[in-house]
């Protein structure tokens, strides 16, 4: 069966991998060279570095891939995801490996070539593995590369696993029956926990899921005993299940250990200065480069309407610090700017400042916010103190969104939900955000706001309200 030999697969997949990526290298440099310039003679003379920068390319990106988790038991990843990796990975490493040949001012290097190897890696990896899983689809259908499966209770969360399964087909995961006390799933019941010793002798059983309800607890010992005395691996799902995070955390106190529910990956110091640096840099080359466009909106601020060009207040931020955010001023001067939202139908905004608002132009001062260190480019919005205070004790989960620092743009924003919005479905894409962070998911958000998200759904000018 394929899955016993799964770790060699995933390295020879690896393998693979490497072998089209540098076979992509060399058909570029001979299809802009040769085919589309006609130099033979550069073609000839760089092939020896051709190859070595082929390797190159091929092996960081393989290391890249590696390293988010691409090459491991992606049996539960879907296609899209292997899609969204390929082409992020591929965007960085290109990224990079130019501003690197352009740094060690390699004589031959030719942008054709790369974006050439840029399309074409792309392109092969994407139909590479579109293609496997297609065709390990259709071998599931026929009842290969199954794992099968025993369920460990009879109550909601076995349940709910076992239709979250049926709803996955594409997992390839079969479940033979449910064992426990009560009898709930028809003929898939293989029998109660006495029974467990026996049904769990039978070598067609891949692995087991124990799924508890709360006032099983007491057999845990017993069930986890009888899986390991017939060498069957085993996954827990705890009754608490509905409550705890994505990746929540273990942690060793002498023989104690702790389950830290709200671990993320930015409470670690690599991750946190990594994330600082993108942040420094980019919003400080954002500044420069967008210089003459926040000159030219500074002075329709100023034409528009009397008052200040920006407008600062007080926000709630990493760690339930506050700080001033900044942003360009889009209202006229009124008494509602610490306790009210803005609305998509607001008569406070001045005609320019609503064109700056539908084209979220007005954030652009949060650069500098970012470049202070006060924000980032990604994370939760931050709220006004007087909403943080009854947020708090109304919705759960609120406050947790303190614990990263708060971004110009975030999941929640590039899903739709900004300005006067459903806050308790909000605070579920910044918690998502949170437990799921990474570099890639960051740049993907940066890449969806920039290309289609700054746009938002409130109406340009303002309507006065009726007495």
């Amino acid at each position: 069966m394929i899955r016993k030999n799964q770790a060699f697969l995933n390295r020879l997949n690896q393998v693979l991998d490497i072998l089209l990526v540098t076979a992509c290298y060399a058909f570029s440099s001979w299809f802009y060279l040769v085919v589309k310039r006609q130099d033979y003679v550069n073609m000839a003379t760089i092939s020896g570095k051709t190859l070595l920068i082929s390797l190159a390319f091929s092996l960081a990106l393989s290391l890249l891939l590696l390293s988010v988790g691409f090459y491991g038991s992606t049996r539960t990843r879907k296609l899209g995801w292997k899609l969204q990796m390929i082409l992020l990975c591929t965007t960085t490493i290109i990224l990079v490996g130019s501003f690197l040949l352009y740094f060690l001012r390699l004589q031959d290097f030719s942008r054709g070539v790369l974006l050439i190897f840029y399309g074409t890696t792309i392109l092969t990896l994407c139909l590479k593995y579109a293609a496997m899983r297609f065709v390990m689809n259709r071998l599931r259908a026929k009842g290969y590369n199954i794992k099968r499966e025993v369920v460990i209770g009879t109550g909601a969360l076995a349940k709910q696993y076992v239709d979250n399964i049926l709803n996955e087909q594409s997992l390839g995961i079969h479940v033979l029956g449910y064992v426990g006390e009560h009898q709930e799933h028809g003929k898939c019941y293989l029998g109660g926990f006495d029974r467990l010793d026996e049904v769990l002798s039978n070598t067609e059983i891949d692995e087991v899921v124990i799924a508890l309800e709360m006032d099983e607890y007491a057999r845990i010992r017993e069930i986890i005993g009888a899986c390991e005395k017939n060498g069957v691996k085993y996954y827990v799902i705890p009754f608490y299940n509905d409550i705890i995070p994505a990746h929540p955390i273990i942690e060793n106190v002498g023989s104690s250990k702790l389950i830290n529910m709200r671990a993320n990956r930015l409470e670690g110091v690599g991750w946190a200065t990594l994330k600082r640096i993108f942040d420094f840099l980019a919003s400080g080359f954002g500044l420069l480069l967008l210089s003459p466009l926040l000159l030219l909106i500074a002075v329709g601020v100023k034409l528009s309407s009397p008052g200040p060009i920006l407008f600062r207040q007080v926000r709630v931020g990493y760690k339930r610090q506050e700080f001033n955010m900044l942003k360009f001023r889009s209202m006229k001067i009124n008494d509602q700017e610490t306790t009210a939202w803005s609305k998509n139908e607001d008569d406070r905004r001045t005609a320019f400042g609503s064109m700056l608002r539908k084209t979220s132009l007005d954030e652009l001062p949060q650069l500098w916010n970012v470049f202070k260190g006060d924000m980032s480019l990604v994370g939760p919005r931050p709220e006004l103190p007087f909403f943080v205070e009854q947020f708090k004790e109304k919705i759960p989960l609120y406050m947790v969104k303190h614990q990263v620092k708060p971004g110009i743009t975030g999941w929640a924003q590039i899903n739709g939900l900004r300005g006067d919005t459903d806050i308790e479905k909000r605070v579920q894409y910044d918690l998502w955000y949170i437990e799921n962070w990474s570099v890639w998911l960051d740049l993907k958000i940066i890449f969806r706001t920039v290309f289609g998200g700054m746009l938002n759904s409130e109406k340009v000018g303002s309507k006065k309200k009726e007495a």
